[in-house]
């Protein structure tokens, strides 16, 4: 691999950035709205099977004790 000098680094590295797409405000308060409404339904999917999880084995272990 060829050496490069820092200063042809930076150059390299701010042509590649100027290449990217970025997105708009608009797509990245779209995009944060659904993360958290996605984190939003995971918790409660995982609440809803926690507490099944948690009622099945208090049902068995009080079942055999009883």
């Amino acid at each position: 691999m060829a050496k490069t000098n820092p200063f042809d680094f930076i150059q390299q590295v701010r042509s590649e950035a100027a290449k990217v797409t970025w997105p708009t405000r608009k797509e990245t308060m779209i995009t944060t709205a659904m993360v958290f409404v996605m984190v939003v339904l995971a918790s409660i999917f995982f609440l809803v099977v926690d507490q099944a999880i948690g009622w099945g084995v208090r049902s068995v272990i009080l079942g055999l004790g009883g």
